[in-house]
């Protein structure tokens, strides 16, 4: 479900009206979040920890209002919950593009997320289901670089709101303690910095808690 925001009362119209006539109107940050709680307890818990920082997103995404915002016809809608497309990659080395339904007991989303990466690894192609709605932020996990920055390939006539979160290779330093860099990209009609520090914020929280 979706309602539409009251976009000539909102205190972030003008910016909304400058930001989308932009060509590219995403701007994006890269943060390293101290992973060592989470990583310890998904490997108490003996679930993978790829569905455990994945499900501890889209907590933080769904729980603030402006990650939740899409843009469709020059207006904005709140959606109710957002979803995640995540890149699940294969044996052959290539990946196909998922959609993992959201659900805030982490159990129930284990168990949407493992018959998805299932479904995808005996598949092959890169669209192998339809996206019919929006209410999803792309996700990919690059566990083979600990990178400092990041870009997407985008098209810029296509239109798109989605945040874009991409997680990168986990490092343990000498003490033990366990950090993994992570790249947010968003449209700024939508928000601004405040926002994805919000985000931030409220992630390595997640990721601090069991």
């Amino acid at each position: 479900m979706k309602t539409l925001l009251d976009l000539e009362n909102w205190n972030r119209k003008e910016h909304f009206a400058h930001f989308k006539q932009m060509e590219e109107p995403f701007f994006g940050a890269t943060v390293e979040l101290d992973c060592t709680k989470a990583y310890q307890t998904a490997k108490e818990l003996k679930v993978s920890f790829f569905i455990f920082y994945l499900h501890k997103t889209l907590v933080a995404v769904n729980a603030i209002e402006n990650f939740r915002y899409r843009i469709a016809d020059d207006k904005i809608y709140i959606n109710d919950r957002i979803d995640v497309s995540a890149t699940i990659g294969r044996e052959d080395g290539t990946f196909g593009f998922s959609l993992i339904e959201y659900n805030p007991d982490f159990k129930i989303f284990e168990k949407n997320a493992l018959a998805e990466i299932e479904r995808i690894q005996n598949t092959t192609g890169l669209f192998t289901r339809s996206f019919d709605d929006d209410n999803v932020i792309h996700f990919s996990a690059i566990p083979w670089l600990n990178f400092t920055s990041l870009s997407h390939a985008r098209s810029y006539t296509f239109p798109d709101s989605c945040p874009k979160v991409s997680f990168g290779k986990m490092i343990t330093s000498e003490t033990g303690k366990r950090t993994i860099a992570m790249s947010v990209h968003v449209h700024h009609g939508l928000m601004d910095g405040l926002h994805v520090g919000q985000f931030v914020d409220l992630l390595q929280d997640q990721m601090n808690k069991k």
